[in-house]
Parts: structure tokens; C-alpha cells; sequence
């Protein structure tokens, strides 16, 4: 296997950093427990409403890397965990959603399915199609290696910028309605 670039180890620190300082914050401005619930509930909240795999690469890089075992399975893995998170937060630390401008979305969005849980559905098209282009570039060691890359790439290309820009107006359209500005 290809051992992964300087970059994209840097992105990865980085994003660490960004996430642990994070969730200090939440602790110096809260306490320990609101501050990691509030934490986990964001990182959900990138997992879940985000188009990309943003908040899984914090697990599905590292995992790849380490134990060959392909993204798409980490971040089925990493989904499955970030609906538990927000179950569970739910049904016992509903008050922790009011501590941030993103997890009272995330609570807006979770507790209103109509029509917010179609931000959840074209996260998961767009994180999952993300991860299959993420894992073919992985398992790219010679260029004659990437037969399905190459023999749809025209078409890949056709549906991400489609995608993106349904995506791209679908989350203004909705997300303007729970009072976030860009």
C-alpha cells in the first residue's frame, strides 16, 4: 500500500487540533460533561449534515492507513455512532443542544424530520459518494490500477457537479429556515 503524503497527515493533525481545541473551549466555557456532549453533538452534526466526509476523516483516514480496511466501512461505522450520540442526547441531555449555534440546529433538524431530515439524506449521498472517490484514489498505486476510475470518470465528474449544486441550493433553501447565516 502507498504510504499517504505529507499534506494529507498535516490535514489530519490539523483537523485534531481544531477538534480538541474544540471541545476545550466548550469545557472552560461550560463543564466537563456539557462540554463533550456538546462536542460529540457537533461532530455529529458534521458527520451527519455536512456533504462530505469531513468529521469521519478523523476515523476513516487513520483507519485506512493503519488496518487497510476501506472508508466506506469506517464511515458506515462512524454514522452508526453519530446517530447513537444524538439518541442518546436526546433522550437523556436534551438541554445540552442549547449551548451552541450548531447543536441547536442539529436539534432543529433532529427533532423536526419534515423537511430537515432531507439535509441528513443529501449529507449521506454526498459523504458516501465522497468516500467511494476517496477509496479509489487509495487503492491507487499505478495509474493502469484505476480501471473504474478512468472508465467513469466523465460520468463522476457529470454527477458530483450536479449534486453539488442541488446540494449547494438545497442547503440554503433549508438551512436559512433555522436561522443560520452564511
Amino acid at each position: 500500500m502507498k504510504k499517504p503524503s505529507h499534506q494529507a497527515w498535516f490535514k489530519f493533525i490539523l483537523l485534531c487540533i481544531v477538534l480538541c481545541s474544540y471541545f476545550l473551549y466548550l469545557i472552560y466555557q461550560y463543564d466537563f460533561l456539557t462540554g463533550g456532549i456538546a462536542s460529540l453533538i457537533t461532530w455529529s452534526f458534521f458527520v451527519l449534515c455536512t456533504p462530505i466526509a469531513d468529521a469521519g476523516f478523523l476515523l476513516d483516514f487513520p483507519i485506512r492507513v493503519l488496518f487497510g480496511i476501506r472508508m466506506v466501512l469506517s464511515e458506515i461505522f462512524v454514522w452508526v455512532v453519530a446517530i447513537l450520540i444524538n439518541i442518546v442526547s436526546l433522550v437523556f441531555f436534551s438541554e445540552m443542544y442549547e449551548t451552541t449555534v450548531i447543536t441547536q440546529a442539529m436539534k432543529a433538524i433532529l427533532v423536526n424530520p419534515i423537511p430537515y431530515w432531507l439535509v441528513i439524506l443529501l449529507s449521506g449521498i454526498g459523504t458516501f459518494l465522497s468516500i467511494r472517490f476517496g477509496d479509489e484514489l487509495m487503492d491507487v498505486i499505478h495509474h493502469k490500477d484505476r480501471n473504474f476510475y478512468l472508465s467513469h470518470q466523465f460520468k463522476h465528474e457529470i454527477i458530483l457537479f450536479i449534486f453539488f449544486i442541488c446540494v449547494l441550493f438545497g442547503y440554503y433553501e433549508i438551512i436559512s429556515t433555522l436561522g443560520i447565516k452564511f
